[in-house]
């Protein structure tokens, strides 16, 4: 629990900066994998760590959208990011590893550069099958590790700093776990010297 505290204040603390970075990341390295990504999801969506809400804007019109997130800082920016937008979405403080839902509650889930960071992000993704109706769809994009072993040794480096301080892992692959997860990929990019995934993959059952 006091890590998991320690790691909440950081992304409370990040949150003044954080449209700002992801407007760098997004523009040299993520492209379009937000729109990707939102333009699939459909019926009632969940989107698990929402952050500052920079994806609100892009879902598509009819989407009855609910979005959990961690830091009440983060979750605070996308309440007003939503005031403004007048989406309708319903946004609350939730944790990705306990997610506060009946099981089969969503047609669709969206995690978008989240589960980079979130302890357990193997829990995180049985949490999404649990939520997620049979024959739902996941949605998720990530930064990922590398196809190049070059890249790969300075995520490991990078990790040596990012870990302790926000909880933020480099060398990741959530893909690996869906089948496992109870989960079949339907679609799948990657890019950047594979630095970048995103995917879509349906609940099985």
């Amino acid at each position: 629990m006091e890590r998991s505290e320690k790691l909440r204040r950081h992304w409370d603390r990040s949150a003044p900066s954080y449209d700002g970075v992801m407007a760098r990341f997004d523009r040299y390295l993520a492209g379009d994998s937000r729109r990707w990504i939102c333009s699939r999801a459909a019926g009632s969506v969940l989107e698990v760590a929402i952050g500052t809400g920079l994806n609100l804007p892009l879902y598509p019109a009819g989407t009855r959208l609910t979005g959990v997130e961690w830091s009440p800082e983060m979750l605070r920016r996308a309440r007003l990011r939503e005031d403004e937008l007048g989406t309708g979405a319903d946004l609350r403080e939730g944790d990705a590893r306990a997610l506060q839902f009946p099981d089969g509650t969503f047609d669709t889930v969206v995690c978008t550069f989240s589960l980079c960071a979130i302890p357990d992000h193997e829990r995180a993704i049985a949490e999404m099958h649990r939520v997620l109706r049979p024959g739902g769809v996941l949605l998720l994009a990530d930064h990922v590790v590398s196809t190049s072993w070059p890249v790969r040794v300075l995520q490991r480096a990078a990790e040596l700093v990012t870990v302790p301080t926000g909880g933020e892992h480099f060398r990741r692959r959530p893909s690996r776990h869906l089948p496992a997860a109870g989960f079949e990929v339907i679609e799948s990019e990657r890019f950047k010297l594979g630095l970048i995934e995103r995917l879509a993959a349906r609940k099985r059952g």
